[in-house]
C-alpha cells in the first residue's frame, strides 16, 4: 500500500468514526437522557451521577472513568487501536456535553425512545467498531473479551457487560421500568450493530448437482467472476461419481446464479446456504484481531 493509499484510508476510517460518535452522541441525549433509560456502561454511572448531582456533566464523567480502561487496553489491544478508540470516546463524550447544553430535548413515548434510541445507538456503534475503534468504557472491555472469546459477536459481549449497569441505573431512577425499557434499547442494538458489522455484506455459498459441471462453471465465473471448486461426490441411488460444485457469492448475485443453473441444466439440484466469515478474494481479507 502506498503512502498515498494509506493516508485516504486512515482519513476515511476517521471520518467514518467521527460520524459514528456524532450518531451515538445525539441518540444518546434525544432518546435516553429525556426518558431516563437505562443505559450501560461508563455512561450508566455517568447518568447516575449527573442525577445525584445534576452540576456534574455526563460526557465529563465517562471521559475521567475511561482512563484506567485505556491504560489496560494499550498493553492488550496496541496504539493503532487505541488511539482511535480514544478519538471515538473524547468525541462522543464531548459531543453528548454539547447537544445536551445546546438543546434539551423533550422526552417522548418510552416504547419509541427504546426502539428508535436502540436501532440508532446500535448503527452508530456498529459504525465505530467496523474501523477498529469503541466509545470506551464497556465497550472497550467488550473489545478485550473479544481476544479470548474470538468467536462470541461484539454485540453479544457487549450486552453482557451492559447488563448489570442497567440495573443499577434502575435502581437509582428507583424504576424498574428504566431498565426493562433499557434492556429493550440493549437487545435492538446488539442486533443492529451486529448486522452492520457482519451483516451489511452477507454471502452465500452454493452446491450445485449437475450433469453439465465444467460448462456451468466456467458460465458462473464469466457472468459473476466467482471461482468454482469441484467437489467429488457419488450418487447414493446411481452409484456414479459426480462433480458437486461449491460457489461462495454475494446475495446480490442469487439470481443471476439461479438463472444460469436453470438455462444450463434445468434438472440440476441446487443448495444455497447462508455463508459467515467469507475470507479471500473477492471478499474480505484477514486482519489481525479483527472482530
Amino acid at each position: 500500500m502506498t503512502k498515498k493509499a494509506g493516508l485516504s484510508r486512515i482519513l476515511g476510517d476517521y471520518t467514518w468514526i467521527s460520524l459514528g460518535s456524532i450518531l451515538y452522541s445525539l441518540s444518546f441525549d434525544w432518546f435516553y437522557v429525556p426518558n431516563q433509560i437505562g443505559f450501560g456502561g461508563l455512561t450508566a454511572l455517568g447518568m447516575i451521577l449527573n442525577h445525584l448531582a445534576p452540576a456534574i456533566p455526563i460526557g465529563t464523567v465517562v471521559l475521567v472513568l475511561n482512563i484506567p480502561i485505556f491504560l489496560l487496553g494499550w498493553r492488550f489491544l496496541g496504539g493503532r487501536t487505541l488511539i482511535s478508540s480514544l478519538a471515538a470516546m473524547t468525541a462522543t463524550s464531548l459531543l453528548v456535553d454539547l447537544f445536551a447544553a445546546a438543546y434539551t430535548f423533550p422526552p417522548m413515548d418510552p416504547m419509541l425512545a427504546a426502539v428508535f434510541g436502540g436501532v440508532s445507538l446500535g448503527a452508530a456503534l456498529g459504525m465505530i467498531f467496523s474501523k477498529g475503534a469503541t466509545t470506551g468504557g464497556t465497550d472497550l472491555i467488550a473489545r478485550l473479551l473479544k481476544l479470548p472469546f474470538a468467536w462470541l459477536p461484539m454485540g453479544k459481549l457487549l450486552m453482557a457487560v451492559d447488563l448489570s449497569m442497567l440495573l443499577a441505573v434502575s435502581a437509582v431512577f428507583r424504576s424498574l421500568e428504566s431498565a426493562m425499557y433499557g434492556i429493550i434499547a440493549l437487545y435492538i442494538s446488539t442486533l443492529v450493530m451486529d448486522t452492520v458489522l457482519y451483516g451489511l455484506d452477507r454471502s452465500k455459498v452454493a452446491y450445485i448437482v449437475t450433469s453439465n459441471p465444467r460448462p456451468m462453471a466456467a458460465e458462473i465465473d464469466r457472468q459473476l467472476e466467482r471461482g468454482v471448486t469441484f467437489l467429488h461426490g457419488e450418487g447414493s441411488f446411481s452409484g456414479q461419481e459426480k462433480l458437486v460444485l461449491m460457489c461462495a457469492f454475494k446475495q446480490r448475485q442469487i439470481v443471476p446464479l439461479k438463472a444460469i443453473v436453470h438455462q444450463l441444466d434445468p434438472e440440476a439440484f441446487l443448495i444455497v446456504c447462508d455463508a459467515h466469515e467469507v475470507l479471500g478474494q473477492g471478499f474480505r481479507r484477514y486482519q489481525k484481531n479483527d472482530i
